[in-house]
């Protein structure tokens, strides 16, 4: 039986990946901040799935998550979702406070290269996979999105050179389009025009399942791909 990690399951993307997952008979492993959303996403998901609540920024919580993989005997599939806007209302970089940035590439870049860290061994035994969620912002100028984008950005380079120092895992930074979520309209977007994220979690699922080479992709491409 496969397992897999997902950060910020707990709802949206996360969850809807979850969901996918369990389906198809994996072990879960997920995390949120909000342990009462978390339990209900654990619940939702089915017995088995372990549901440890707190921060990825924070040290301690991944070393929870990281022996509950051991626990779990070892992991096939870490999905990097976790992750912040930063400062909202979202300002343009003139007046982008920079601690606000600073904590924001805590979240979205620093805490999962330690997540990485922490699992590798096990994802190299295993000859796993690493998936991380990235945005468009990540590569095209959108006015306000200048901090986000940036980390996304890192998160995505990263990932690039993570897949050239380790050929024997699959590493994948995969763009997940605009989706009904309670981030995209934090983020003072129309979330209710965009589609449900369990559209991209499809898309994603097949992403795991067909196992392409390591790269970026865009869940609009892979639903396209059908």
């Amino acid at each position: 039986m496969k397992t897999a990690l997902i950060t910020g399951a707990s709802r949206g993307l996360g969850r809807a990946l979850a969901r996918e997952l369990a389906r198809d008979g994996w072990t879960l492993i997920i995390d949120a901040r909000d342990a009462v959303a978390l339990r209900s996403a654990a619940a939702d998901l089915g017995r088995g799935t372990v549901g440890i609540a707190g921060d990825v920024a924070d040290a301690g919580h991944r070393a929870a998550l990281a022996a509950a993989v051991a626990d779990a005997g070892g992991l096939d599939l870490l999905v990097n979702n976790a992750s912040t806007l930063g400062t909202t209302p979202m300002p343009r970089l003139a007046e982008q406070p920079v601690q606000d940035l600073a904590e924001t590439f805590a979240t979205n870049v620093l805490a999962p290269l330690a997540l990485i860290q922490a699992v590798l061994p096990s994802l190299r035994e295993r000859g796993g996979a690493i998936l991380n969620i990235t945005s468009d912002a990540a590569v095209e100028g959108y006015e306000t999105w200048g901090g986000y984008g940036a980390s996304k950005a890192a998160l995505e380079q990263l990932s690039n050179v993570l897949a050239a120092e380790e050929p024997g895992l699959a590493v994948w930074w995969a763009d997940p389009g605009e989706m009904r979520t309670d981030m995209l309209r934090a983020a003072g977007e129309d979330a209710d025009a965009a589609p449900p994220p369990e559209e991209a979690a499809a898309a994603l699922r097949r992403l795991v399942i067909d196992r392409p080479p390591s790269g970026r992709h865009r869940a609009a491409d892979l639903a396209g791909a059908r």
